[in-house]
């Protein structure tokens, strides 16, 4: 905590040492202002400057890059910066009403850094710890898990002591892989290298016609076909081919990445290098997402035992001609980074806004040179592949959605945690095991996904019926499903990119309607407007991000109408505010206070 600072001054040499790690590269400026940002504390204009000469680009770009990303600051935010997860699930666990007992604690009002300077609170999207919330993290890089009151007090009583948070007590940051039903991927593991070894005695056209009659989809969320989207990248011109991880798994109530980092980054890494030979890259990069910076000296050293083994690096597995390496880039707080080319801009050294498409990465990606983005799980499914082959793989799931699917489960139930199921499980089956009681309502893929009634628990899992990327979240009848789609909006509105007006305002839109409606001033005519946003939004925003922001609102009004209904007070329309009141300073300044100065109610 010692190297932090509340001035603006940044030592000009180790200001130059960082610089010249990433050999002034403006491709690393995330990586740069991240880094920056750890030991300083945030990013003073100065320094800003600095960065954009040695880079040669301009102040405006930097600051700019570093405005968009929530991790990055350009004002003091104090020595302890705490942010409270805010998914849904972490305010079932009561995070809300722990975040104002530190608050209070601290004598700091949330959102605000105190006048010494020591610390802020606030809160941030879900940070990936579901089932092992309330959590928090500390300055952008410790977790603290399972909080309660109790280590609410004693955090509070640590930070008055100014004990750094790496001397807190080790159990605070204990993070459970808690795997709760394996399969495939997360089974036994193959032996480092063994798959790769199949592959090169295969050949690269052979282990893409394999992936292709496995039917293999991506696990990310949009399912498109693996052996499909490698083929177009190998066949794509250009001159260097790129792999690339998407690891960064931002969609609230999902943390099945996180284990499969924790647990099988082997097989991971592994499937990655399959690629690689595939599609003819010697380069790629792992986007890790920034809330998950704990896992970054564990997946380091898995990179470097390999890279010792042979198989990472040059000549890989002795084989000539064969060489590929990786290097894990740290977001810095997007969620809309997970959209492949959003996520390819910020490895460029941008603000992660998507790009127009076409082109689409395979084709022009990362320095406009073909690449392919998978997601973590479709790099481990690739190493089983190619160990087992397509007709093993085949054999498991359906015949559209072959091989099996992780899913984090959180919420109401008595076991949350991973569980891995071949494609076609019934929802109903998924409840059983994580021993959920009295459920409610089911929120599959997270608030981009579908929300189920418990009518719809028969329904499988599976491209041809409940699609999803990973999130499984319980509510039981005790939820308010109208408080649930309101975190949800909350979480769209801020993290819409701003790039296009129909998401950047449509937000905003659905937000201030539902607190509207929260604050008691409802009426049908707001339920009717939520609609229209919702089909103006769908059809009109620049990429998926505000296209499905409205997709819980759809489901909970269509399914759960009553949790609405009673926050309706009139069939006709009612202003968010007291109109009345508002005149209050007019007939101050008027003198006037007869019936004609007031605005009649209407019965």
């Amino acid at each position: 905590m010692s190297n932090l600072s509340h001035s603006s001054a940044v030592s000009a040499s180790s200001l130059k040492t960082l610089l010249a790690r990433y050999h002034a590269d403006p491709h690393a400026l995330v990586q740069i202002l991240r880094e920056l940002q750890a030991q300083h504390g945030w990013l003073p204009r100065p320094a800003l400057g600095q960065i954009a000469r040695a880079l040669g680009v301009t102040l405006a770009h930097v600051e700019g890059v570093a405005g968009f990303y929530r991790f990055l600051h350009l004002q003091p935010v104090g020595s302890y910066r705490i942010l409270f997860s805010d998914n849904i699930t972490d305010r079932m666990g009561g995070s809300e009403e722990m975040l104002r007992h530190l608050c209070h604690l601290l004598k700091v009002r949330p959102g605000e850094m105190r006048a010494d300077g020591r610390v802020s609170v606030t809160t941030t999207s879900c940070t990936g710890l579901c089932d092992q919330g309330p959590a928090l993290l500390v300055n952008h890089h410790q977790v603290v898990t399972r909080l309660t009151p109790t280590r609410i007090d004693h955090l509070a009583t640590l930070i008055e002591q100014k004990t750094p948070p790496e001397q807190w007590p080790v159990d605070w940051s204990r993070v459970d892989e808690n795997i709760q039903r394996a399969d495939v991927k997360l089974g036994v593991q193959p032996a480092p290298g063994q798959a790769l070894a199949a592959v090169l005695a295969r050949g690269p056209q052979a282990m893409l016609d394999e992936l292709k009659r496995a039917k293999l989809r991506g696990r990310g969320g949009a399912g498109y076909a693996t052996g499909t989207k490698w083929q177009l990248c190998r066949n794509a011109p250009g001159e260097t081919r790129y792999i690339v991880c998407n690891a960064d798994e931002g969609e609230p109530g999902t943390f099945k990445d996180r284990v499969l980092l924790m647990h099988s980054f082997d097989a991971v890494v592994e499937g990655m290098t399959i690629g690689a030979r595939v599609v003819g890259a010697r380069q790629g990069f792992i986007y890790l997402r920034g809330e998950y910076r704990f896992l970054l000296d564990q997946l380091q050293a898995v990179l470097q035992r390999r890279r010792e083994a042979g198989l990472l690096g040059a000549a890989i597995l002795g084989q000539a001609g064969f060489d590929f390496d990786l290097t894990i880039h740290l977001g810095a707080g997007a969620y809309v980074c997970g959209e492949e080319s959003a996520l390819i801009e910020s490895l460029e050294g941008k603000r992660g806004t998507p790009r127009i498409r076409p082109p689409f990465p395979v084709e022009h990606g990362y320095l406009g040179q073909p690449t392919t983005v998978n997601n973590v799980e479709t790099f481990c499914a690739v190493t089983h592949i190619a160990l087992h082959g397509a007709d093993w793989w085949r054999g498991i799931g359906t015949a559209q959605s072959t091989g099996t699917k992780l899913h984090s489960v959180s919420g109401d139930c008595e076991r949350p945690g991973i569980y891995e199921y071949p494609f076609g499980t019934r929802i109903g089956r998924i409840l059983e095991d994580c021993g959920a009681r009295n459920t409610q309502a089911v929120q599959v893929g997270g608030p981009s996904g579908v929300c189920l009634s418990a009518s719809e628990f028969g329904r499988h899992i599976g491209f041809e019926d409940v699609h999803t990327a990973g999130a499984f979240m319980v509510f039981d009848r005790s939820r308010d499903m109208f408080e649930v789609a309101l975190n949800f909006a909350q979480f769209f509105a801020h993290e819409s990119c701003g790039f296009c007006t129909p998401c950047r305002v449509g937000t905003q839109l659905v937000l201030r309607r539902m607190d509207k409606l929260k604050r008691g001033y409802g009426s049908g005519d707001d339920v009717q407007i939520l609609f229209e946003l919702d089909k103006l939004m769908h059809s009109a925003t620049h990429c998926g991000l505000g296209a499905t922001a409205c997709n819980p609102l759809r489901d909970t009004i269509a399914k759960f109408r009553p949790a609405y209904d009673k926050y309706v007070t009139s069939l006709h329309f009612v202003p968010g505010f007291d109109m009345d009141a508002e005149l209050s300073q007019a007939r101050l300044a008027t003198g006037r206070d007869d019936h004609g100065a007031h605005l009649e109610t209407l019965a």
